[in-house]
């Protein structure tokens, strides 16, 4: 019974079926990093306040970085008699130094342990994610210059609709991805809220200072209720979110991208390094990696499910059912992050396919709600010009023409009034032209938007490696 942190109640050992089914340290031994910090943190803590000695400090200290290097070695032994990451270190710690290792433990409870080295280590994951956001918004603003003259269909229904220029579509995705930012930021600061002395669930007799402890750590704040923050996984929540929606963002591209791959629309070249072939067709060229992309958004939407039913029914304080709160959060970063770390060079290494879009770009009468607005302001109400245009379209389409091919007679039985200057608006190159709202892909807008993006994107980095902290 010797052998479990918990056992001194104990009279009867622990079955071994039971040791396997409870064990963690499977999966929670990546957060060997962060409860080694968390530790050390605590330790320089307790020697301040008095209730270990500063040799017992330098004593622990040097003992966990021993323990760290062997884990990163991978000379470091792992048991699931030992359960979890935080039993191994402890243990290791106290075959090291002996009794002074068994004070480390003072003052906290594996239940607020968990929970900070879990903030640790979603904080350091929302910054990796944060800068792999900004290397994939960089990927499609460094396009912008390239693309600038080039005119795309902008599509509803997956119906040709309107002419955009080409980096209105890319910043399009600077924008989601931005939204991304905003809110891993917002979730950052949740998440920056200290755990550690909240112990079991109702704090300590011991004189803690849990404000030093933040402070080490780079924690904002201190959780004010102990037995809330032993409960809490808001923050985890809030991540998985976020994650999936990253994940849905790159999924809807990659979704746009194979369809624009195809032999049927044929606007992009995909890098062959981001392809795979076919075992018995030798001709195909395939979209692995975005099918994969869109394919894995899936797992990160049901870990998401997977989270949110964890925690429905728990009581507050720790409870069990905590532990199963890491695979699902594990995986959806890991996918996020191999699918983000894809994108950027995907993005930046495609290239568009400009003889076959300009060749077609005619086709769809995209010049239609041009036409239409020009009459607009030519005085005629919006539902009346929306039917004439319609009719117009339906001429064209008749006649197998562009709008711009229909003689101008045409356009005088829809309306009498109306002379040469409707062939102004009239083409894709027009029709984009005309554009004058704000946000819109009108020209002088696009070159606004642009701007303020290289302003934006030159400022990015903004947020501290907590691999600098303790």
């Amino acid at each position: 019974m010797a052998a479990k942190a918990w056992g001194g109640v104990f009279d009867e050992a622990t079955d071994r079926r039971v040791e396997e089914f409870t064990e963690s340290i499977s999966f929670d031994r990546r957060l060997y990093k962060h409860d080694i910090t968390g530790s050390i943190a605590h330790a320089q803590m307790l020697a301040k306040v008095g209730l270990i000695s500063t040799d017992e400090c330098q004593q622990i200290e040097q003992g966990l970085m021993e323990i760290r290097a062997e884990i990163e070695q991978g000379s470091f032994g792992f048991s699931i008699e030992l359960e979890d990451i935080h039993m191994h270190i402890e243990r290791a710690l106290i075959e090291r130094i002996g009794d002074t290792g068994r004070k480390l433990h003072t003052g906290r409870s594996r239940n607020d342990q968990v929970s900070t080295d879990l903030r640790l280590w979603v904080r350091e994951s929302i910054d990796r994610l944060d800068d792999c956001l900004v290397d994939l918004q960089k990927a499609f603003f460094s396009r912008c210059d390239r693309d600038r003259d080039c005119i795309l269909p902008g599509y509803t229904h997956m119906q040709r609709a309107q002419p955009l220029l080409a980096p209105h579509y890319w910043l399009a995705y600077c924008e989601k991805f931005d939204r991304d930012r905003d809110r891993l930021a917002d979730a950052r600061r949740r998440t920056n809220v200290l755990s550690l002395g909240a112990a079991a669930l109702a704090g300590t007799s011991l004189p803690i200072d849990r404000n030093d402890v933040a402070q080490r750590l780079g924690f904002e704040a201190v959780a004010a209720n102990s037995l809330d923050v032993s409960s809490d996984r808001d923050f985890v929540l809030e991540f998985a979110f976020t994650l999936t929606v990253i994940a849905e963002h790159l999924s809807t591209w990659a979704e746009e991208w194979i369809i624009w791959s195809t032999s049927e629309f044929n606007f992009i070249k995909i890098p062959q390094a981001f392809c795979t072939g076919s075992s018995i067709m030798p001709q195909k060229v395939n979209p692995d990696v975005l099918e994969l992309i869109r394919g894995k958004t899936a797992r990160v939407v049901g870990n998401l499910q997977t989270l949110l039913v964890l925690v429905k029914g728990l009581p507050l304080a720790y409870n069990r059912d905590l532990q199963e709160d890491k695979p699902p959060l594990f995986d959806s970063f890991d996918t996020v992050l191999a699918s983000l770390q894809l994108a950027s060079p995907l993005v930046a290494g495609t290239e568009l396919n400009r003889p076959a879009i300009e060749e077609r770009l005619d086709r769809g009468h995209l010049d239609a709600t041009a036409l239409m607005e020009y009459l607009i302001k030519r005085g005629i109400p919006q539902r009346t010009a929306h039917g004439m245009i319609g009719r117009l379209v339906r001429k064209a389409i008749d006649k197998d023409v562009r709008l711009a091919d229909l003689p101008l007679s045409d356009f005088q039985e829809a309306d009498a009034g109306l002379d040469e200057t409707v062939y102004d608006v009239l083409g894709v190159q027009k029709a984009v032209e005309a554009m004058k709202s704000y946000g819109s892909t009108a020209p002088a807008e696009v070159d606004r938007q642009i701007a303020s993006w290289k302003e934006k994107l030159n400022c990015s980095r903004i947020r501290k490696n907590s691999d600098d902290l303790v």
